[in-house]
């Protein structure tokens, strides 16, 4: 049953988590009593990231767009927690590989930890959704979060094979994002119309919703990591390109930039660091770049909310489409 009225539609972020106050509990519940193991450091790493903070955005755009397809049991709720799990374990391996430092405002778990630990505790929460999954015992949904897990590692692969790489086309770009994070905001609201035993389009719709979501998300982020202030970007400004990371502000920026801006900002991309941090930011100024960037987000993000209009409404359809417009205004 829905947890708000049709009389009071959320309007915000804080209105989306006070509407699914309930549910959002009831899978921290169980998300806490399936990190339990015999293995201390399993049990203290797994709280240390899961406890972290964070808003658990595609668990939540499950969770919503379980009831928007007219879900009334209660699977959505270890589907949530499963969802979770992989995102946390995708979490610890990215931040060995990329070496970062700092996650939602605090060291990272192979700071605190090492590698080795950080990377055999994402291989424990991989398991353990898998274990998860076996329960639900439904074949479409082990299919698509199984198919959702592999792309996710593919995308990990090519993101690495990219570094460095200064020729990095729009469309590599994007083949990243959507493997890497936006495929799991795709499966995310999939999966809720699945447990609704909604039609194929329906869920189709939702996937799609979930796509141009995660697609906005990111883009949004890759704009932050070069405008936001370190507390509220939860990491060091600049870290894309320290670790050489093309992403959408620095390949429009390219494209228009003059020569000697270009080969700057080609040389950075090779060399790693951010030393000349603020060099790169004031060209992405001149080009336009991070704005530009943003308004791509922006209409990911409005071509998300249209997807919605083929469902029914509901307190779930308007937060859903609350969250498009977070996906690029973190303030709401």
């Amino acid at each position: 049953m829905s947890q708000a009225t049709a009389a009071v539609l959320p309007a915000s972020l804080t209105d989306i988590l006070d509407m699914t106050a309930a549910d959002r509990q009831a899978v921290d519940a169980l998300i806490r009593s399936r990190l339990s193991s015999d293995i201390v450091l399993v049990n203290q790493i797994s709280e240390y990231i899961i406890g972290g903070g964070g808003k658990r955005l595609r668990p939540l755009v499950h969770l919503l767009a379980a009831r928007a397809a007219g879900y009334q049991g209660r699977d959505h709720l270890q589907v949530a927690a499963i969802i979770e799990f992989i995102h946390t374990a995708t979490l610890l391996h990215d931040d060995v590989v990329d070496e970062s430092s700092r996650r939602r405002g605090k060291e990272t778990a192979h700071q605190v930890w090492g590698n080795a630990a950080s990377v055999l505790v994402g291989d424990f929460l991989y398991s353990r959704s898998f274990q998860m999954m076996v329960e639900i015992d439904r074949m479409a949904v082990m299919k698509i979060l199984a198919d959702t897990t592999n792309t996710i590692a593919e995308g990990e692969v090519l993101q690495l094979m990219q570094m460095g790489n200064a020729d990095l086309t729009e469309n590599d770009y994007f083949r990243v994002i959507s493997d890497k994070t936006a495929c799991l905001f795709a499966a995310s609201a999939r999966l809720g119309g699945v447990l609704a035993d909604a039609v194929p389009d329906r869920c189709e719709t939702l996937a799609r919703f979930g796509l141009l979501l995660g697609q906005a998300f990111q883009i949004a982020d890759d704009v932050l990591d070069y405008r936001a202030d370190d507390q509220a970007l939860g990491k060091s400004l600049g870290d894309d390109l320290a670790e050489g990371k093309v992403t959408l502000p620095l390949i429009l920026a390219m494209a228009r930039a003059e020569t000697t801006q270009r080969e700057l900002l080609q040389g950075m991309i090779a060399e790693g660091g951010n030393k000349s941090l603020a060099q790169a930011c004031q060209i992405m100024s001149d080009t336009s770049a991070l704005d530009d960037a943003l308004n791509r987000a922006r209409g990911l993000a409005s071509e998300a909310r249209r997807c919605l209009d083929e469902l029914p409404p509901s307190p779930e359809r308007t937060a859903l489409a609350v969250l498009s417009d977070y996906a690029v205004d973190r303030s709401l």
